[in-house]
């Protein structure tokens, strides 16, 4: 079943493999569900079963010229959840992904969903507001856009740099991995490109907290992060939520799930368990209160 179909008629593409506790993984903004390809790898081999897709516009799922909205994306989960029969589920969203988590929650409940996972994720608020002094300026979501206009191309390969942490004395990922995050990203429309810039960054995800009440939450971010900035993103969900366990990586940047794969896999397993039941022993002792 390499489709399944949203609501407005959409083909989303759905890669379906193992068996055990089902994990949706959620992907971040321009990429594809094939960027999970560590943590697809790890998962699988604990013994779960292990759903990626792409978001509508990216990827190898249909390109609409409209949807690009977090309602629209948290039905587009629905339908996959549903789409795969895959029952009660846990759910790992990555940076906008998390946004996915978030108003799935508040608009579709959380009787199918296990646990969640957010990892360098949105949820929470990024736009710089009176009420919100540590978001982003909103010339910066602006000038994205328009950079993406004039030349997508050139703005991805930077962009990757940033997103990756790669400086001139700090290169924590190959010259091949870049290569890789660019052929993931250039494959999505340019209409979803730009248009899913402002549901990132403008969508106040802070109403849609309270619906992860009852559902174990796993937040991690990277202190590092420049893209999605830990305070008005990681901080403000973990306050929010309630019982929470936060996980800051020091130094990390956004794509921690490429520059810490490993200690991300350990988190990950150690919170989800395997499907013998044995889970890697959960680290108390490396929460991190919000400040």
């Amino acid at each position: 079943m390499p489709y399944v179909e949203s609501r407005d008629g959409t083909k989303l593409h759905v890669k379906d493999m193992g068996s055990g506790e089902p994990v949706v993984l959620i992907h971040g903004w321009p990429l594809t569900g094939d960027m999970f390809e560590y943590q697809t790898l790890a998962l699988l081999e604990a013994g779960h079963r292990v759903i990626t897709y792409d978001r509508r516009g990216f990827g190898q799922s249909g390109h609409p010229a409209t949807g690009y909205d977090y309602d629209t994306f948290a039905d587009d989960l629905a339908a996959v959840i549903d789409g795969c029969g895959a029952g009660r589920v846990s759910l790992v969203g990555f940076s906008m992904g998390g946004g996915e988590i978030a108003r799935y929650l508040s608009r579709h409940g959380a009787a199918k969903v296990a646990r969640a996972a957010l990892i360098a994720s949105v949820a929470g608020y990024l736009l710089k507001t009176d009420d919100n002094p540590d978001g982003v300026d909103p010339d910066q979501f602006e000038w994205m856009k328009d950079q993406i206009r004039k030349d997508r191309f050139a703005f991805l390969q930077t962009f990757a740099k940033q997103f990756y942490g790669v400086g001139w004395v700090s290169s924590p990922v190959s010259e091949a991995l870049l290569d890789w995050t660019f052929a993931l990203a250039i494959m999505a429309s340019p209409k979803a490109t730009i248009d899913c810039i402002d549901a990132f960054g403008r969508t106040d995800f802070r109403p849609d907290l309270a619906s992860f009440a009852g559902v174990p939450t796993l937040i991690i971010h990277g202190t590092g992060d420049k893209t999605v900035p830990i305070e008005p993103s990681a901080h403000t969900a973990a306050r929010g939520i309630p019982h929470a366990t936060l996980l800051e990586y020091d130094g990390e940047p956004h794509g921690l799930f490429a520059t810490a794969p490993d200690r991300l896999k350990r988190d990950l397993l150690s919170f989800l368990g395997s499907e013998s039941g044995s889970a890697m022993g959960w680290d108390q002792a490396s929460q991190t209160e919000p400040t």
